[in-house]
């Protein structure tokens, strides 16, 4: 069954559904979440994307980031990836939104009404492998330390969303 994603406009009202790779290659604006989760010591969680992933295989990125469904809230899609890709569920809430346009690569663009939600998770996983490939703890300054040195081994949307996260509460 094709992926749907919700087609919006910059106020959020709906303009209609597209398979997601059609949405992804026009560059159009559609819903989005992501999650930031933090342990106890205030480190993020970083997932590394399946190697069979359609865009940006292998790299790094926040806890979980994709697309509520036709008639889901942003927020009870964000638990519902939550599940299906780390196998947990995760008491988090919304933070802010903002709205993003990121090249992906081979003529795929993320363009994104992002609802960004954050959380702390500090127990087990159940990763499913054919979404992430391994998950990692990393204290802020070593995650910028990394992303100075080797930005290809990020996603692109997920520097744009971070940097927008520092923005709103001056996270270092």
């Amino acid at each position: 069954m094709e992926e749907m994603v919700v087609l919006v406009n910059p106020n959020d009202e709906i303009l209609g559904l597209m398979e997601k790779q059609q949405a992804h290659l026009n560059g159009l604006l559609h819903r989005a979440f992501s999650v930031f989760l933090f342990n106890e010591k205030g480190d993020m969680l970083l997932q590394k994307r399946a190697s069979g992933k359609y865009h940006s295989p292998l790299k790094w990125t926040n806890a979980v980031c994709s697309h509520p469904k036709s008639g889901e809230t942003y927020l009870e899609g964000a638990q519902r990836r939550l599940r299906e890709e780390l196998g947990i569920n995760a008491d988090i809430s919304e933070k802010f939104h903002f709205i993003y346009k990121a090249d992906v690569g081979n003529g795929l663009w993320e363009h994104e009404l992002d609802y960004v939600f954050t959380g702390i998770y500090d127990s087990e996983f159940n990763l499913n492998t054919e979404e992430v490939e391994e998950v990692r703890f990393i204290s802020p300054k070593n995650l910028d330390r990394e992303i100075s040195e080797n930005p290809e081994h990020f996603t692109e949307w997920f520097k744009i969303i971070l940097e927008e996260y520092k923005h709103h509460f001056k996270h270092k």
